[in-house]
């Protein structure tokens, strides 16, 4: 309610308010609804395409069966859309799906070029606009000079691997890829025991050396706390022989 001392008289007798003022909200979406702003910039950022992108790293992380290569693949198919040279490289160790290709556990598939070392795929990322790189982790600590490297020099690089081994620890150089990266995203698979957001890729079988390349005869995606009652389980068989 405005008060009568507020009121300024007009000719005819007739009196006027003075003009409301309204003051802005001092938290917006980005403060209210965090989730949503996040989506309406990635969807921005994309919507600007492609070509927009500077050099950067991008660093997909996650247990295994969580979707990391088939975020990659898709991201490297939306810069061909754009008419960028792209080149996807893996570790030649891999071999579980096919020789040359990458290849998801759902069977999408992209080509690639298979290297040895690290070193490699600054020798065949010249003249390329975005580089990909499937199963990080397998390679040598030089991974991350060269992913520097290439995004210092204007290429954007998209790099896919397991952020944590069997046994739950820091894997590779995928921790300090994760350090340098312009962007992170962290993604879950699903629990097979409970249904939660998986934690770890638990290995079902007994071998003991750190890289096993498996699928789901070996591995089984867990939360913390099935992957602490399955080792809880484990120990205590051990203890009964």
């Amino acid at each position: 309610m405005i008060p009568l001392a507020a009121l300024r008289p007009l000719a005819g007798g007739y009196w006027r308010a003075p003009p409301l003022r309204f003051q802005s909200k001092p938290y917006g979406t980005q403060n209210r609804h965090p989730h949503i702003y996040n989506i309406r910039k990635r969807m921005t950022n994309e919507s600007q395409g492609e070509h927009r992108r500077q050099g950067r790293i991008e660093v997909i992380c996650g247990s295994m069966f969580s979707g990391k290569t088939e975020e990659l693949i898709r991201r490297m198919k939306r810069a061909k859309i754009a008419r960028q040279q792209v080149e996807i490289f893996k570790p030649a160790i891999d071999t579980r799906y096919s020789d040359e290709d990458v290849v998801s556990h759902d069977h999408t598939s992209i080509p690639s070029t298979p290297v040895d070392s690290s070193a490699a795929i600054l020798l065949f990322s010249e003249g390329m606009d975005v580089v990909g790189i499937d199963e990080a982790q397998f390679f040598d600590n030089g991974i991350v000079d060269v992913c520097n490297n290439l995004a210092n020099n204007g290429v954007r690089v998209i790099v896919a691997g397991l952020d944590m081994d069997y046994k739950g620890v820091p894997f590779g150089p995928m921790p300090a890829l994760m350090a340098v990266a312009d962007d992170v995203m962290k993604v879950h698979a699903i629990c097979v025991r409970c249904g939660s957001l998986a934690y770890v890729s638990h290995r079902i079988v007994d071998v003991d050396k750190r890289v096993l390349l498996g699928e789901t005869g070996e591995y089984e995606p867990l939360c913390r706390e099935c992957y602490q009652k399955a080792l809880s389980g484990r120990d205590a068989q051990a203890s009964a022989r």
